[in-house]
């Protein structure tokens, strides 16, 4: 067995079918440049249509976004909005279903939630995570549970995890025949 390279991995990657959901991301006030740039890397292995910053997080141009998402800021779509609120908005009016990645009272296990064919994945700060407000304007909560003592994950790993979760939870799989 042995890594793929150049035009080989290309070849099987583009053998793969492409899951038929819309995925849109929107990171309220992620303040460290890492996770974002982590951001970029998911939003663009996953294909999101739009990754949406809003209130503090940290923004291209960042060294570090560079370094971390390996430049996907010039390749995924991206956009700045003050409020996440509004961007919201514009995506429950464009026919998204709006579902925040937070530990919430109604919250349910990422598994068991039924997502629309287009989400909006709404991720927090690093340490408050979504607020309130934010999350009077979702659909729906999901989380991660926790099985060792913390009691969350780094806003990236969580978003990756949710992100795949989403895209292939009711795919047939990946045509990998020869």
């Amino acid at each position: 067995m042995r890594q793929l390279r150049g035009k080989p991995l290309t070849d099987f990657l583009k053998r793969s079918s492409r899951p038929d959901r819309e995925l849109v991301f929107v990171l309220q006030d992620v303040e460290d440049p890492v996770n974002v740039g982590s951001a970029f890397r998911i939003a663009d292995a996953c294909g999101v249509r739009q990754l949406v910053l809003t209130g503090i997080s940290a923004r291209p141009p960042h060294p570090l976004i560079k370094k971390v998402g390996r430049g996907r800021d010039r390749r995924v779509q991206w956009r700045y909005v003050e409020r996440a609120t509004d961007a919201l908005d514009e995506y429950r009016s464009d026919g998204y279903g709006i579902c925040a990645l937070e530990i919430t009272a109604e919250s349910v296990p990422y598994w068991r939630a039924e997502f629309p064919l287009r989400t909006c994945l709404v991720v927090g700060h690093e340490d408050h995570g979504v607020t309130n407000r934010t999350l009077a304007a979702c659909d729906m909560a999901v989380f991660i549970p926790m099985y060792g003592k913390g009691a969350s994950m780094n806003v990236h790993v969580s978003l990756g995890i949710a992100a795949y979760h989403i895209l292939l939870h009711d795919h047939p799989g990946p045509d990998q025949s020869r």
